[in-house]
């Protein structure tokens, strides 16, 4: 049997999809690197404040996201096929979903605001100003869902550099807006020179504001971009509802929006167990995800060109491309969060410094980073199996394996722990790491079987 050369062809090809959507990611975690820093200056209680809803915003971009899936299978099909009348199609009733989905869950969000705290079991003594930072962050949910799903309807036809572009400009409105919100007006010195720096003095609140305008701004010119693209722009269409558009599109997006609802009502259990757990763990476990956030940059970049190429490979009905695509992104993965996971490891204890000056909770946090920094490689492997299945439409075996893991470990695993056996936050990821562990074998398993593929007759 003939050996198979490393396709070094394909890397340009896959690595100009992954860059852009590394960088827009890289400089969303950098700045909610700097929004941490900035709020932890406040002290234990205003991290915990902010970091104690997370999980319910998961809760809601992901199911989000599941729906842009759905859109995201057929154009990118469409566009590997050279049909611009379909993609287009397709892109019109992503106008729709976004102004329906948008009005939805901002009454949603804003008319739960007050009890979320109640739910997540924050501490009493910061939960009004937990429901406060969440009623405002949720305000432009409309622009936030448009920048979600347009966001991955542009990726799906091989346009990446647009969300990204967005996403800079999003941070980088967020970062002004948060110096001047956040803090009162100040003396501060550059170079020697000396300077007042206007502020309102806001604090959390001012945080959940500067990030409210930022999503607004990215809502707003992501849609302008959406619009006004040459492949897939939606102008002159109809949005009222086309069911033989949409009924596929919902097919592939439900499971995979049960499936994202599921595994983050899960995270939202994970984490009010850790609340539960007191000020201090809630305050490492919340810099701890904010730090690991960034060192999944690579495997989340790759799997969006690993999505994207498998939809136009199906869609050009080209087999061998897509087998090919398949291998070469996952090598190429491994590899990356190699690299990733080992600093991950060794500078652990520096990346808790950044956000906390308390000992406990850089401990605490650097323990549980170096678990989680170990496990990475093979969280890798999943993710890329994952985008791949997203791209060709098969999102039922996904919701499976994730709904198992979720709950079935992660979530048992650390109610008996934590509940019953009276443990701490490391017993809490050391059951999140053996759910990342069971979905490698899961996955590779479906992808050594190449069930995965549909033009693998």
């Amino acid at each position: 049997m003939k050996r198979k050369t490393f396709q070094w062809s394909l890397l340009p090809v896959i690595f100009s999809l992954a860059w852009p959507t590394m960088l827009e990611q890289l400089m969303q975690t950098a700045v909610q690197y700097i929004d941490t820093a900035m709020v932890g200056s406040l002290g234990t209680h205003a991290t915990a404040a902010v970091g104690a809803t997370t999980t319910i915003g998961w809760l809601v971009g992901s199911s989000i996201s599941a729906l842009g899936i759905g859109f995201l299978t057929f154009i990118a099909q469409a566009y590997g096929a050279g049909e611009k009348e379909k993609a287009s199609r397709f892109a019109s009733q992503a106008v729709l979903t976004v102004l329906v989905v948008g009005v939805l869950f901002t009454a949603l969000t804003l008319g739960l605001s007050g009890m979320v705290p109640r739910w997540m079991q924050v501490d009493e003594s910061i939960r009004e100003m937990t429901a406060q930072y969440f009623f405002i962050l949720y305000m432009p949910m409309l622009p936030r869902t448009a920048t979600i799903i347009f966001g991955t309807a542009l990726r799906a036809a091989s346009d990446t550099k647009t969300p990204m572009r967005v996403g800079v400009l999003m941070n980088l409105v967020n970062l002004v807006l948060n110096f001047l919100f956040i803090y009162p007006t100040r003396t501060l010195s550059l170079f020697g020179f000396s300077f007042t720096m206007p502020g309102a003095g806001l604090g959390v609140v001012g945080a959940a504001a500067a990030s409210a305008i930022a999503f607004t701004v990215g809502g707003v010119v992501i849609t302008v971009k959406f619009w006004t693209h040459p492949v897939i722009s939606p102008r002159g269409r109809s949005i009222r509802p086309d069911w033989q558009v949409l009924r596929p599109c919902l097919r592939v997006a439900l499971p995979n929006m049960l499936q994202r609802f599921g595994t983050s009502l899960g995270y939202v259990a994970f984490a009010a167990m850790i609340n539960a757990l007191g000020e201090v763990s809630t305050a490492a476990h919340t810099i701890a995800n904010t730090v690991e956030s960034a060192f999944y940059i690579p495997g989340y970049g790759m799997q969006t060109a690993a999505a994207t190429l498998a939809g136009n490979a199906l869609g050009a009905k080209d087999d061998e491309r897509m087998r090919e695509f398949a291998r070469v992104t996952l090598l190429v993965e491994v590899l990356m969060m190699i690299v990733s996971g080992g600093l991950l490891f060794l500078f652990a204890p520096q990346m808790m410094k950044l956000f906390s000056q308390s000992p406990e909770v850089i401990a605490l946090g650097a323990a549980v980073l170096r678990m989680v920094a170990v496990s990475e490689p093979f969280y890798g492997v999943s993710i890329i199996i994952e985008g791949m299945m997203m791209g060709v439409g098969r999102t039922v075996r996904p919701f499976v394996f994730n709904i198992t893991g979720m709950w079935g470990v992660r979530i048992v695993g650390t109610f008996i722990c934590t509940s019953l056996l009276g443990m701490g936050l490391v017993s809490a990821w050391a059951c999140m790491i053996a759910h990342n562990m069971l979905l490698f074998v899961l996955y590779v398993i479906h992808y050594r079987s190449g069930h995965w593929n549909p033009l693998n007759a």
